[in-house]
Parts: structure tokens; sequence; C-alpha cells
């Protein structure tokens, strides 16, 4: 059905530019200074481009290319196209985190479109981070946004065997631990694995995370599978900007197609390309955004009846998205899972998502699984419980060696992440196969900043050995592009007085994943006084955001958003004054 059409007073820009006072006469004399025509701007729909490039974030390095391309697709529109910078999450660079960071360009985005004469918003992200915290703010904001996705690069190369990035990283490093590789050979591979604009090119967090905005209706059809390379890539982009202007005129807000199902969508999504266990922590904070209560539960449910359909690395064998996308992309596996989606949920080009799947092939079939020949019949993400874990943790069963799927071994704990990089490679460390390793204070409070830690590494005897992967624990996160037995986000962290804390070596530790169980082997009487014992640590900040971040962040069953964020009562308009 068609959307009734604002008129050019009903735009939100023309409170600035439009009235006949003081403060439109300095708001116009503005534009009118930078050189633009009173007929660019004046009845137009104004469009906030929020733009993540930085030099420091080579996922985002074309960014200024794309940001002209959106531009021009906004002017054939009809819009006034503004640029908004705001800042870049690159992953490989900020410290402690970019998960620290991701409620600060949350907040950002949000108080950009707010406080400024923006009719409707295109959001530029793709590393990481900045999908979900592009969406956080754009939720909360509740004005017309659509979303650019910056793309997967190109395959990496060594030796004429494709590389990628994050997951082959982690190979090598341990063959090179292992003595299997020369300084030389890992230098070759250094500059062979990362070759082109984009983000990570297998099924990390960045792929999951654009491949999730698609899901829920914030970009345009196809958008998150095209490599940044491509041209297509360019065309995408000028479409993205000529459908913001129509959102306008239409009033198409996030708020009017985010809703519960649309978040099962995006879960089913999750679950079928076996995606990065962050997703987990970024839809239950993208949902309180929208004012939907998604709880691990939900997840565990839809996974026990979803197909992992992508054979994607890392979980995959051997393809990478450049192969994803000429094997028929999001689209082609998406129309695979039609009887498990919500094809009636609106997205942002206006037509559902049934809609936007009609015509969708698969163009290779073993890149893009069959139901009757999927890569795993379910479980691409598991929520565990236990003493262990009381508010829960999660695993990737695909990514892990089958055998370790059910397993009790004795726990050798690190305190935190320095105690573990000081003994691990230690030749007289008391550990074998069969051991749990665990890691303390990697959590939300104790990284601080809940940093990608939870692919702790295999002992160097141990690689000697042949050993390739164990079973490990940890309240921290883990890369999208990492692998192996890891299991993460242990709520309650252990920062807080978690029963992670009172795990010392020796304990044995069960995991059993068909069975979602992680429990810690002692009693009750035992837990109960080691944590009368326990003391709780320093704050890491005492001023600044990071002291903001230590009183307001939330744990990872809850999203890691700061508690005064949720959805809630709109923030109204400002003033203008």
């Amino acid at each position: 059905m068609a959307r009734q059409r604002k008129s050019p007073e009903e735009l939100r820009s023309h409170r600035w530019y439009g009235a006949q006072d003081l403060r439109a006469f300095g708001h116009r004399s503005r534009a009118l200074q930078t050189g633009f025509a009173r007929e660019d701007f004046a009845g137009k729909p104004v469009i906030g481009i929020i733009n993540t490039w930085s030099d420091i974030n080579q996922c985002h390095s074309h960014f200024r290319q794309r940001a002209e391309e959106v531009k021009r697709g906004i002017w054939q529109a009809g819009g006034f196209p503004l640029e908004m910078p705001a800042i870049t999450l690159s992953e490989p660079f900020m410290k402690p985190s970019t998960m620290m960071y991701r409620n600060m360009l949350a907040m950002e985005t949000e108080e950009l479109l707010r406080s400024y004469p923006v009719d409707g918003a295109v959001l530029m992200g793709g590393c990481d981070k900045t999908t979900p915290a592009l969406l956080m703010g754009a939720t909360s904001m509740n004005l017309p946004a659509i979303f650019m996705p910056a793309g997967p690069m190109l395959r990496g190369n060594w030796h004429g065997e494709p590389l990628g990035s994050g997951t082959d990283t982690w190979k090598y490093w341990a063959e090179l631990r292992a003595g299997n590789i020369t300084d030389n050979e890992w230098r070759e591979v250094e500059e062979g694995i990362a070759r082109s604009p984009g983000h990570c090119m297998v099924m990390g967090t960045a792929s999951t995370m654009t491949s999730l905005a698609e899901a829920l209706g914030f970009t345009l059809p196809g958008a998150a599978s095209i490599p940044a390379a491509d041209s297509n890539h360019s065309r995408m982009a000028s479409y993205t900007g000529r459908r913001i202007v129509e959102m306008v005129w239409e009033d198409l807000k996030p708020g009017d197609f985010l809703g519960a199902k649309a978040f099962d969508n995006a879960i089913v999504t999750t679950h079928a390309l076996s995606g990065s266990t962050n997703a987990l922590i970024h839809l239950i904070a993208m949902a309180g955004r929208a004012g939907v209560k998604l709880a691990l539960e939900r997840f565990d449910e839809l996974s026990r009846h979803t197909p992992v359909l992508a054979n994607v690395r890392p979980a995959g064998q051997k393809y990478l998205m450049e192969d994803f996308y000429y094997a028929g992309g999001l689209r082609a596996l998406l129309a695979q899972l039609r009887d498990l989606l919500n094809l009636d949920c609106l997205t942002v080009n206006g037509r559902t998502l049934g809609e936007n799947l009609e015509g969708a092939k698969v163009y290779n079939s073993d890149v893009i699984r069959s139901r009757d020949n999927p890569l795993a019949a379910s479980g691409g993400l598991a929520v565990l419980r236990g003493n262990l874990a009381p508010d829960g943790a999660v695993i990737k069963p695909t990514a892990a060696e089958p055998h370790l799927l059910k397993h009790t071994g004795r726990a050798v704990v690190f305190k935190d992440y320095n105690d573990m990089a000081a003994r691990i490679d230690d030749a007289n460390l008391d550990i074998d196969a069969n051991s749990v390793i665990v890691l303390q204070h990697g959590g939300p409070l104790g990284g601080p900043g809940m940093p990608e830690w939870g692919q702790l590494p295999i002992p160097k005897k141990l690689l000697a050995q042949g050993v390739r992967d164990m079973v490990r624990i940890s309240d921290a996160r883990m890369s999208g592009t990492s692998y192996g037995a890891c299991v993460l986000h242990v709520a309650p962290e252990s920062y807080i007085g978690g029963p992670l804390a009172f795990v010392r070596d020796g304990d044995l530790i069960e995991l059993d994943v068909a069975a979602r169980k992680l429990e810690l082997k002692v009693s009750a009487t035992e837990l109960a006084q080691r944590r009368a014992a326990w003391l709780q640590p320093a704050p890491h900040y005492l001023r600044g955001f990071g002291a903001l971040y230590e009183r307001h962040i939330t744990q990872a069953h809850e999203g890691c958003d700061f508690d005064f964020l949720h959805g809630g009562a709109p923030t109204p308009d400002p003033e203008i004054h």
C-alpha cells in the first residue's frame, strides 16, 4: 500500500530553513556561504551522510569515493546531501577494543541526527562494530535511515592459495609458533592477506553484521554481499542515495520495520551463515534500541531448527565472501530459508522481505548449500548455561573440532591477559591436550571493553605435538574470523564476581554442547567459600569516557549497551531559538 507523502513544509529541516525569523535567516545565509543556491536546499529533504571514513580504518578506505556516489544519488532524487564525519571504529587498531567504543559511535550518530537539520540519513559502515553502532543510533533517533555496507575485500593470496583475513592469520601464526613455516613465509602471508578496500572477506563479524542489516531490512536487497572493489558497489551507493530521499517523503523509519519478527529473521540468518558469535551481543543491543526484548534463549530456539547453508570460512571449508557473492549472495541463501523467515517484514525499499527474495538463485551449490545438503543440520551457534555461566555463554560448534563438543578436562587458569601471555608458552606449564584453558577478566568491565581475546592461544609445546584445538573458556569475545572450541561471553563476568572468577587450577569443567551445558565440577559449598574470599578489583578508569563506560555498561547477555540508552520514550527534537 502506498504511503502518504509529506509536503515540503512537513520536513523536519523546514524548521531550520523555512521559517521567516532571525534564526532561519542565519541558517540560510550560512548555507549560501557554502556556495549553495536557495534552490539546492529550499523545500528539499536534507540527507545526513554519516561517514565513518578515516585513514586509520582501511576497511573504509573507499568511503570518500562512495560518499560522493551517495551524494550523486541524493542530488538525482531531489535531495540535499550533507556529509557528517563520525568516529570510526578500526578493528585492528583501536584499543583496548572497538567494543568499548561501539556505544560512543551509537550516541554520536543519534545526536548528529537530532541536533542538525536532517530529514533522513545514509549510514556508511561495515568494519565490525560500526554496523551495529550506526543502526543503534539511527534506531534511537528514528528518522528515515538506510545503511550502506562497506562490502568485503577481495580474497587474499599466498603462493596461489586463497587467504582469508583473520582466519588465516590465526592459522599461520600457529604454524609459525610450531616451527612449520619460516619468518619470511610469515611475512609473505602478511603482504598477501589484505589487498583491497573492504572489510574482512570471511564470515567474520563484519560480513555477519552487514548481512544481518540486510536481513533486518536496513539495506537495499543484495547490498551486503557486493565486494567493495566491484563496480556494482559504486552503483549500489548511488541507488542508496536515491532511495533515502524517497524514504523521507514516505516517512519510512526504522520503527516501521524493526519488530520482533525482523529480529527473528536476523537470528535465523546468523545461524544459516554460521556467523560471528558477536552477533548475539549486537542483536540484543540493537533490539533493545527498538524496544524489543531479545533473550539468549531465542537464539537457541531458532538455532535448533536452522541449517547452516553458507560454506564460508571460518565455519566453512574453503570459500570466502567473494565466492559467496558470485554464488548468489545473501538473497540466494535467504531464498532457501523462506519457510523459516517472516516474509511479510517491511524493508527500506518499501517492499517486503519476501518480495525482495523473488527471483534469487543459487549459482554454486557448494558455496550456498541446499536444505538437503547443509554444512550442518542445525546449531550455527549454541547458547550454554550452567553453574559456570548462570546468565549464559556462547560457542560456535561448526568452528570447533567435533570431539571437543562433549568434553571434561582440568582447568588451567590465567587471571588476566598479561598472565596468560607470560605463561602460555612456558615449557613447565602443567597442561595437556585434554586441559581446559580458562581466562578471567576479559569481559565488558574486566578487559576492559570485552576484547577479542577468546581464541586463546594453544601452548607452543602442544602445537609442536600437532594439537590445533582445545576447549577454551573466557568472558571475552573472539573475532568472528576465529575458530576453535572457544566458549565465550561467560556471564556474569569474573570482574563483578561471576562464577568464572572462582575457577582454580585443577578444577574439572564439563562442556556438553548438545545438552547446552557448561558446569564447574565444584560443590556449592566450596563455591560459596571462594565467593566469600573474593575481592572486587579496582576500577580501570576514574575520569572521562572510561568512567562513564564503567558506570553504565551492561553484561554480555544484555547486549553491552549503556543502561540509559535502551528503548523508551523518544527524546524530543531541540527547540530552535
